[in-house]
């Protein structure tokens, strides 16, 4: 996969956060005040796993994966059309990130709220989402929170916000159940995703919503490999013959 933005109609592939591309990935200024974003552009709204498309599923790196940048990675694959793909890397740590710090950093909480916040707030993963847009943050969540003109629902059971309205429900106890906020994405341009496919890259297994929110982000690459009944020893590394 290439370090590319996806330009899905001419646009970003996301339109939900407005961060500037390139900022230190200890910042998630990308995530937006208010209720200016609008949902994922790659694919249209409500629309999800049809057509042979994979939004609301994950993709499993293949042990011959070459791009470091996705090597051993889980994708949840938030939207996927014919115009391109955008999913967010679950199994990787945002490096010396923590949510509270990122709360404090956006003006949410003060720094000494930061040890009284909720146990499931302070809990929160912060994931290394993809190599596309460091700067921006998005929030992963379960279904039960939803934002009117801000939340991308994905798949009946996982949601995908990028306003600030999340993180401060998240930290006033009132947020998501389940939720993890990642730094940048990862993008593929129209038919890019399928190529990879198609060259034995990615294998996509159904999402699994606890393995989505577990915070043993080691574990879950062996899991998602695992729920297919498969050894990943045995995966292939190159593409099958017929």
């Amino acid at each position: 996969m290439r370090d590319t933005r996806c330009e899905a109609s001419g646009a970003q592939a996301s339109e939900l956060g407005k961060g500037e591309a390139g900022t230190r990935e200890s910042d998630a200024s990308g995530l937006t005040a208010g209720h200016e974003a609008q949902p994922c552009a790659i694919a249209p709204r409500g629309v999800h796993s049809h057509g042979g498309y994979l939004d609301g599923q994950m993709l499993v790196a293949m042990p011959g994966m070459a791009d470091e940048n996705f090597a051993g990675t889980v994708i949840f694959l938030c939207a996927h059309s014919e115009e391109g793909a955008m999913g967010i890397v679950i199994n990787r740590a945002a490096p010396r990130v923590r949510f509270s710090e990122l709360l404090v950093q956006l003006d949410i909480i003060k720094a000494d709220e930061a040890i009284r916040l909720p146990q499931r707030a302070g809990a929160t993963p912060v994931l290394k989402g993809g190599p596309v847009e460091t700067g921006r943050g998005f929030v992963l969540h379960s279904a039960d929170f939803f934002v009117e003109n801000s939340t991308l629902a994905i798949d009946g059971q996982v949601s995908l916000t990028a306003t600030v309205d999340v993180l401060r429900a998240i930290a006033d106890g009132s947020g998501p159940r389940d939720a993890v906020l990642a730094l940048g994405y990862a993008g593929w341009q129209a038919g890019q995703l399928e190529t990879e496919m198609l060259g034995n890259g990615w294998l996509n297994v159904p999402a699994d919503t606890s393995l989505i929110f577990d915070t043993d982000l080691d574990a879950k690459y062996g899991r998602a490999v695992r729920g297919l009944g498969f050894d990943v020893a045995r995966l292939s590394h190159s593409a099958g013959r017929a």
